[in-house]
């Protein structure tokens, strides 16, 4: 899942422009504002609400937004990062706006692998800079 694209922004929008497009959608898909619809669209406008309030948080934040922008550059070149640490699981479904819980997932031996690496590197890094002071 974008977060730029949940809310409808590009990857340079300012801090104001966030703000501005969450309270637009968190408007529009509350879930207070949908008690009485059916329940598809209920459940559909629950998700969305989940999906804009995490992209806000994400990206008002600097350091989870730098984290965020360097994951979607190395991780999402050939395709949708779907593991995204900041992610609900959900998904937009093939036709339609509706989204719906992704099946599978994160986890794993690849994700335990890929933390591994990042510990190992982030100690190696911190020898190299001992060893070269």
């Amino acid at each position: 899942m974008d977060h730029y694209k949940v809310l409808g922004l590009h990857r340079t929008a300012s801090k104001e422009e966030i703000k501005t497009a969450f309270k637009t959608l968190a408007f529009q898909f509350h879930p207070d504002k949908h008690s009485q619809s059916p329940r598809a669209i209920r459940e559909n406008a629950t998700i969305r609400f989940k999906q804009v309030s995490e992209a806000y948080e994400v990206l008002m934040d600097d350091q989870k937004r730098a984290d965020y922008n360097f994951r979607r550059s190395s991780g999402a070149r050939g395709g949708n990062n779907h593991y995204s640490q900041y992610s609900y699981g959900y998904s937009r479904s093939g036709s339609g706006n509706e989204y719906k819980p992704r099946s599978g997932g994160g986890g794993g031996l690849a994700s335990n692998f890929e933390m591994a690496l990042r510990i190992l590197t982030a100690r190696s890094s911190l020898l190299y800079l001992g060893f070269a002071a």
